[in-house]
């Protein structure tokens, strides 16, 4: 595979008060050709179980022709759904442009279907374009091989249409992506670089952290709207409680983070701008009960930076506490969490006496609380010493889990 790194496009916008300030905003460039983009096809890859998660979020933002399939989610839009995308989606993991499919069952099928794709519509004379992908139960199965022949391909191409014999690649980057499932291939250029899960809060976490889209989807699947209290007495790094937060304020995940398309020819800078506006406008202020405790104290520090950078520490509170004797007061609330989940023999044992002390602690909360709690555990309903209302099978990674949901009437 050929690694992404997405450098620095402009400083990323700064609070002052409710003012949001853009810094070293750079003059637009025209598009190839003067080329505009009104009708684009998008595929955003998810985490299983997430798919419908997310087409939800793109059916919100107005996007048209939202199609969610496994492992993914389809729609269509124009040059500044690239921004709002990037910007707004919180289960999304990336936001790839779809340039074509077509038939590919040897390497020349693959050389030539690549080949006539109008990549020079979209990646300028002195653009890099490194290319990464995947086969999946199709004739060609070596990526390393269809990784050679898609790059020879797009070279080609641009070569014949700029008049080059060699490309130079030292501007901006247009990652290239490839699908190859069922003998078809997919093209596509990554517009997000980093994946959508790093919102620029967490530079550090602690082991095993949970990742950020995952967490979002948790809060969303427990339909916090910011009424009640969200505690985590599992918080580790703070990622749920941040996530939390983010979603009472409706605030975009992506403002605080830059995206490889800021510095894209073809897409006009100040499409980034307007959808940062549309995205503040919406934001909100109010007052959260939104807390998370951990028994390590170097975890509740480390979450209390993370909400500092994520500029949400004036509704979220973190305190060193243990799990196994954890109470909250007031008639309703929610409790989402992730707890350690013991893959090893000695940590499964030590993680069971955690859930039973858990589920003696839960016991004793008011009917009007719903917990929300995500373990690969198989036999976590046995050892919590409680049925589960309901049940929702999610992946960690590539860690199979369930969302054990109790109070769900």
């Amino acid at each position: 595979m050929i690694s992404v790194h997405t450098a620095p496009f402009f400083s990323v916008f700064r609070r002052l008060g409710t003012v949001f300030l853009l810094e070293k905003w750079p003059g637009t460039a025209p598009g190839p050709g003067g080329f505009t983009v009104n009708d684009l096809t998008f595929a955003v890859p998810t985490l299983f179980g997430l798919e419908g998660l997310c087409a939800d979020e793109m059916r919100r933002l107005d996007l048209e022709g939202v199609q969610a399939e496994n492992g993914r989610v389809l729609c269509r839009g124009s040059a500044l759904d690239i921004a709002r995308l990037n910007l707004n989606l919180r289960t999304g993991e990336r936001v790839l442009l779809v340039l074509g499919s077509f038939p590919a069952d040897n390497f020349d099928a693959l050389f030539e279907g690549t080949k006539a794709l109008p990549w020079e519509r979209f990646i300028p004379r002195e653009g890099q374009f490194p290319v990464k992908g995947h086969c999946l139960n199709s004739a060609l199965h070596a990526v390393p091989a269809c990784q050679a022949i898609v790059k020879k391909a797009v070279a080609a191409r641009l070569g014949e249409k700029y008049g080059l014999n060699t490309l130079p690649e030292t501007g901006a980057l247009y990652q290239i992506q490839f699908s190859i499932m069922k003998d078809t291939a997919t093209l596509m250029l990554d517009t997000s670089g980093a994946g959508l899960h790093k919102r620029g809060y967490r530079a550090h976490g602690v082991v095993a952290p949970l990742r950020e889209t995952l967490a979002a989807a948790m809060v969303m699947l427990s339909r916090y709207k910011g009424r009640d209290p969200l505690c985590d007495p599992f918080c580790g790094s703070g990622t749920i409680p941040i996530e939390a937060a983010l979603i009472a304020k409706n605030r975009a995940p992506g403002l605080n983070r830059t995206f490889s398309a800021q510095k894209w020819a073809f897409v006009d800078k100040k499409l980034w701008l307007e959808a940062a506006d549309q995205a503040m406008d919406q934001e909100f202020d109010g007052d959260y009960e939104i807390w998370g405790g951990d028994l390590d104290p170097a975890a509740v520090e480390l979450a209390r930076h993370n909400a500092e950078l994520a500029e949400v520490d004036d509704v979220v509170h973190f305190d060193v506490d243990d799990a196994r004797t954890f109470h909250w007061g007031g008639l309703y609330g929610r409790v989402v969490t992730n707890p350690p989940y013991g893959e090893r023999i000695m940590e499964r044992k030590e993680a069971e006496e955690l859930y039973r002390a858990f589920g003696k602690a839960w016991a004793k909360f008011p009917d009007g609380w719903k917990l929300y709690l995500l373990s690969s555990h198989t036999e976590f309903e046995r050892t919590f010493g409680k049925q589960a209302d309901k049940k929702r099978k999610l992946y960690n990674g590539m860690l199979k889990c369930d969302l054990f949901m109790y109070g769900i009437k």
